[in-house]
């Protein structure tokens, strides 16, 4: 394994993905790419960013994440802010830089969620074209 891919959002699951990644990232000695996507108003990269949740604010996570994984001794560690649909984007960095795993948070929606869109988690994994871990 030389690349990790961790898909990164401030939530209470995200200390533990960190952990995990600082864990097989060292046992590996794996880079680690640490991504954030901002969402956009309009779909296919086309448009304006959300207000609500816009680049800046993924660019603080992905920061916040790296130095976290410093902190548990990972060195080799880059930050990529992209923005559009969270799971496709996340799918398409991935493939683009070869990685040999993605890490992602479970995602805490209830059924309602599910069925109305289903989660970020769900989307990568069914889309993936590499493994994936959901740290729970």
């Amino acid at each position: 394994m030389k690349t990790i891919l961790l898909a990164y959002e401030e939530r209470p699951v995200s200390r533990d993905v960190v952990e995990r990644t600082a864990e097989l990232a060292k046992a590996f000695s794996a880079a680690v790419i640490v991504t954030s996507v901002a969402p956009m108003l309009v779909t296919k990269g086309q448009g304006p960013w959300d207000p609500a949740d816009p680049p800046s604010r993924h660019r603080e996570e992905v920061d916040e994440a790296a130095h976290k994984l410093a902190d548990l001794g990972v060195t080799n560690v880059e930050t990529v802010v992209t923005g559009g649909e969270p799971a496709h984007a996340i799918v398409e960095l991935a493939d683009e830089r070869k990685v040999d795993l993605i890490v992602l948070g479970a995602h805490e929606g209830g059924l309602v969620t599910r069925l109305i869109g289903g989660s970020v988690s769900d989307a990568v994994v069914h889309n993936a074209h590499t493994d994936v871990l959901i740290v729970y």
